[in-house]
């Protein structure tokens, strides 16, 4: 397992700050511009957007859609097939900007057979969480499960990062079971501290600054998400696998 550094002292994602919206991949994702290269949906759910004049932005049905397009798309850039300088999956969409000739590519997606996404087998970060959060009690009452049972199901889940948004350094990560999605908290916190383990929806984030936010908390950890000094500066990134370890009391 990696070790973490720690401090020294479009169907939309669930919003982290408070209000609810599709959550930008770094906080200035464009929105498609709306003209005759759009194209329609294809069978498979897809459709491309134009973004500019070098960018495109294809929609997908749902996450497992958008991380087996994001896979694949990596894989044709690094084959060669691809000329994209950059790949950013989100939610439900995937966004390729410094593209030669985004109609051409627009036009292609229909056609592509794009396998499921496969786990890569690598090394797991590992990120201690202290189960203290003040949303513990609420979520294990969502779960139908005993206040101490949650940091076990929570830190057995294999946990998978499917995109970055909202913040520098913030992941949105999948693995829990469906049956343990959870909403929004009703009324947002004006402020929730940096390193807060928190749920929303499928997802689970780690807050790597403080900021406002509307998840569930239910722990909280010393690993520094975003390090202008670490190359590369985000601890997590799409497809990293990341697994919780219960630290201290819970």
């Amino acid at each position: 397992m990696k070790a973490v550094p720690t401090a020294g002292g479009t169907q939309s994602a669930p919003a982290v700050g408070g209000t609810q919206s599709s959550p930008a991949v770094d906080g200035t994702q464009a929105s498609p511009a709306a003209d005759s290269t759009q194209s329609s949906p294809a069978a498979g759910g897809t459709r491309a957007l134009p973004v500019g004049d070098h960018a495109l932005l294809v929609e997908v049905s749902s996450v497992a859609a958008a991380q087996a397009l994001h896979a694949e798309l990596l894989r044709r850039r690094a084959e060669g097939s691809l000329s994209a300088t950059e790949i950013v999956p989100a939610a439900r969409t995937v966004l390729l900007d410094g593209l030669q000739d985004p109609r051409r590519l627009a036009e292609q997606l229909p056609g592509w057979e794009i396998p499921p996404h496969t786990a890569r087998a690598e090394e797991a970060i590992e990120i201690p969480v202290r189960y203290d959060g003040p949303d513990l009690a609420d979520v294990a009452a969502l779960w139908g499960v005993p206040e101490h049972e949650v940091p076990a199901i929570h830190a057995a889940a294999a946990f998978r990062v499917a995109f970055c948004g909202f913040a520098p350094g913030f992941g949105y990560l999948t693995g829990l079971p469906a049956r343990y999605d959870v909403p929004r908290r009703a009324t947002p916190r004006t402020a929730v501290p940096a390193g807060s383990v928190a749920l929303a929806g499928p997802y689970t984030g780690v807050y790597p600054r403080s900021s406002p936010g509307g998840w569930q908390l239910i722990g909280t950890t010393d690993a520094v998400l975003w390090d202008h000094a670490r190359v590369p500066a985000a601890l997590l990134a799409p497809g990293t696998r990341v697994r919780f370890v219960p630290v201290g009391c819970s």
